[in-house]
């Protein structure tokens, strides 16, 4: 797969990367089966073996138990912890931890994020994790603290490279006037349907910063790929309708599927936006990494912007 640099990092990863949420079938961390152990490890080996090369993980996923997989499957596959770029999250706290009066919320102390960071490399069982991100923003962080943890992890050999997940551009400049480290990338959700970022000048601001841009839900949930028929009862059923129907002219031209065309869709964009595949279903990786290499004329581009905002381009 063609390959990306991480901001100004010296990271170099697949213009995809894989996203390990779903990983182990379960939301929360009651115990899981050998079946579905087994189809997590399966799924993250596809995507290895077919050229992902950045895996994207958070403490938060199945209260750790998505980690603790990931990690036994590193054990499991030859040589793949020397060929890829982990990249985990740390900063939500559920409700009632570790007290149960405690509510849900964000914690970016220094304490904390050290306490995650020591937590994630134990349960992956690594001694380094290349991109550590901050999962939301915390209303009370102070850039100055978390600096003082980006800075002891780094020295300390336990990360290699810092960066952020669902921050504004005024919180994450913010944040770097206090990094002495540059911040690699802000995780946003941005696809054919959620894409405000196209306008609020966001991704103009990571293209002069040379902030790389993670694509969460890139492919909205999976709507953008989906077969299954709109429901009337949506009140965009119209809109997704001729968005799915202008996907799919794309991708008989293409030869490639709907799911390809809306990924082909984000990487065209100059900002080098990376979205993050969810799959568990390894023909399903397999597909999407068919987007590596489409790219599309700004006709098709456009007439993909204007099917997705349901009305001609002003």
């Amino acid at each position: 797969m063609k390959t990306i640099t991480l901001g100004e990092s010296g990271l170099e990863c697949s213009r995809l990367a894989y996203g390990c949420w779903r990983v182990t079938g379960v939301i929360n961390h009651p115990p899981i089966d050998d079946k579905h152990e087994k189809k997590g490890r399966e799924a993250i080996a596809a995507a290895y073996e077919v050229g992902y090369t950045l895996f994207d993980l958070a403490d938060i996923y199945s209260d750790g138990l998505v980690e603790e997989v990931f990690g036994r499957t590193l054990k499991e596959v030859p040589g793949m912890r020397d060929n890829i770029i982990i990249t985990t999250k740390c900063g939500i706290r559920k409700k009632s931890d570790p007290e149960n009066e405690a509510p849900y919320r964000y914690d970016l102390s220094r304490e904390h994020i050290l306490r995650s960071c020591e937590a994630s490399l134990r349960r992956m069982g690594v001694d380094c994790i290349d991109l550590y991100q901050l999962h939301r923003p915390d209303y009370l962080m102070d850039p100055q603290e978390i600096a003082s943890a980006f800075e002891e992890l780094k020295k300390g050999g336990k990360a290699r490279e810092f960066g952020v997940s669902n921050f504004t551009v005024d919180q994450l400049d913010h944040l770097q006037s206090s990094c002495p480290m540059k911040l690699v990338c802000n995780q946003i959700e941005i696809s054919l349907i959620n894409h405000d970022a196209l306008n609020d000048g966001s991704l103009n601001h990571y293209r002069r910063n040379n902030i790389t841009p993670l694509a969460w839900s890139p492919l909205a949930q999976g709507k953008l790929g989906s077969s299954y028929p709109i429901s009337l009862r949506n009140p965009n059923h119209s809109q997704e309708q001729a968005l799915r129907d202008a996907l799919q002219t794309a991708a008989r031209q293409e030869e490639c599927s709907p799911t390809a065309v809306a990924l082909a869709w984000l990487l065209r964009h100059p900002a080098g936006i990376v979205p993050i595949i969810g799959s568990t279903n390894p023909e399903h990786i397999r597909d999407a990494t068919k987007a590596a290499d489409l790219l599309l004329s700004r006709e098709e581009w456009y007439r993909l912007m204007a099917a997705a905002a349901g009305k001609p381009l002003p």
